[in-house]
């Protein structure tokens, strides 16, 4: 690529954060901007395509809640539990557990869980916007969502947590066992307490707001080029797999859970794991739910999209290139039917995802201390759908050298150099 042609921005990924930064940058940039994005697959399956459809702004708590390492111990004695760990891959991922372990400690937990609220709090702000520009406001489902306890013991060991979300600025209020019934009739009736979430939403359908997003965003002028990112070989040039490379005067990296190599190849350290996720989806499930419901103890989620009941969950540490194993999503099936009762599994859909996580669940957004021109905006867990538009509306401010919004030291990579 010649100098008159160098791109304005250069996004790496296309999945729903890369996307949204493109759509920003062109929108901010005007007519005139010149935005590339990079993917070695634009139609291509991604976790943006196969998460839960959750618009999760209460999840303002990191994962690695105290107590989290027992629970993990007698998770992992199930094969098929809502935790898997591969043995081969513990040599590479002990620096990842060390720091999550970190995260659990109060006063840091406090610390992260007011800088995930900094960004879920404005997360319609942003979002809202981007759906109606994209044609997807349709399938912005508004109606809350269900967390639901089948033990007395088991909601009572969340209260402190569900306070302290209250104090983050999240709506929720209690319900009791009838109220449980009578908000989502569909569900076993073996539940004892409820948590319904005001502001929580839901999407109909993942993969169709990645593939309206990606169309608006080629109509604004963008620029697609397939191919492997393999490295930011200087500051402006992204280096790729078959040697092409593709310049840009600012360069964006948003490639999810392979973003760590990229980050490396300029300097900069992250502790980055595939939190590998699984679902399966009934295209016939025959049943009637409302809302996204959040089975509490058994650590999965069904949601009612316009392309069937998904039903997903689990966290699978295995490294991003070992085989899917579905029987976990034989798992998460088996608990739908049991919880769920009278769905139809005809024609169900298995999947596997890469969550993009980070050990403290905060995401990576900002310049590179190491190369202020290359910006970051991957690692977010569970909330990539969640925080997509914010993520874009801060990298946005980043590329216009705007003040942020939202101060971005909580979320800067240079934090995985301590």
């Amino acid at each position: 690529m010649t100098n008159e042609a160098m791109a304005d921005v250069v996004v790496v990924g296309a999945g729903i954060v890369g996307l949204a930064c493109a759509w920003a940058a062109l929108r901010d940039g005007g007519d005139g901007a010149r935005v590339t994005v990079i993917d070695r697959d634009f139609e291509g399956d991604r976790a943006s395509h196969g998460n839960a459809g959750g618009i999760a702004v209460t999840e303002s708590t990191p994962i690695a809640v105290h107590g989290m390492f027992t629970k993990a111990a007698k998770w992992l004695m199930d094969p098929l539990g809502p935790l898997a760990l591969d043995w081969k891959h513990v040599p590479k991922a002990l620096p990842w557990f060390i720091a999550f372990r970190r995260a659990s400690e109060p006063a840091r937990f406090h610390a992260i869980s007011h800088a995930l609220a900094l960004l879920n709090n404005r997360v319609y702000d942003d979002i809202v916007p981007m759906f109606d520009d994209i044609g997807a406001s349709a399938m912005h489902y508004r109606r809350g969502a269900l967390t639901v306890y089948e033990t007395d013991e088991a909601f009572a060991a969340d209260q402190t947590e569900w306070a302290f979300k209250r104090e983050l600025g999240a709506r929720w209020h209690a319900l009791n066992a009838q109220q449980v019934r009578e908000c989502e009739p569909s569900l076993a009736p073996v539940f004892r307490h409820g948590v319904f979430l005001d502001d929580w939403s839901h999407i109909g359908d993942p993969r169709r707001i990645v593939t309206l997003l990606r169309e608006r965003v080629r109509s604004l002028g963008a620029r697609f080029v397939t191919g492997i990112a393999r490295a930011v070989e200087s500051p402006d040039t992204v280096l790729l797999a078959n040697d092409e490379r593709v310049q840009g005067r600012r360069i964006v990296i948003a490639a999810g859970a392979w973003s760590a190599a990229l980050a490396r190849s300029i300097g900069d350290n992250v502790l980055l794991e595939s939190e590998r996720g699984y679902n399966a989806t009934l295209p016939r499930h025959g049943i009637e739910l409302t809302r996204e419901v959040i089975f509490a103890e058994r650590k999965f989620v069904a949601t009612p999209l316009d392309v069937g009941l998904r039903i997903g969950g689990a966290a699978e540490f295995a490294g991003i290139d070992a085989p899917p194993n579905y029987r976990r999503s034989d798992a998460l099936l088996a608990l739908g039917k049991r919880f769920i009762p009278g769905i139809d599994d005809t024609d169900a859909a298995k999947w596997m995802g890469h969550r993009p996580a980070t050990p403290d669940s905060l995401p990576v957004i900002g310049a590179s201390p190491r190369a202020p021109s290359v910006v970051y905006a991957f690692g977010h867990g569970h909330l990539g759908l969640t925080q997509s538009a914010t993520t874009a509306a801060l990298v946005a401010d980043v590329l216009a050298c705007r003040t942020p919004r939202v101060p971005l030291a909580p979320y800067s990579i240079s934090r995985f150099d301590n």
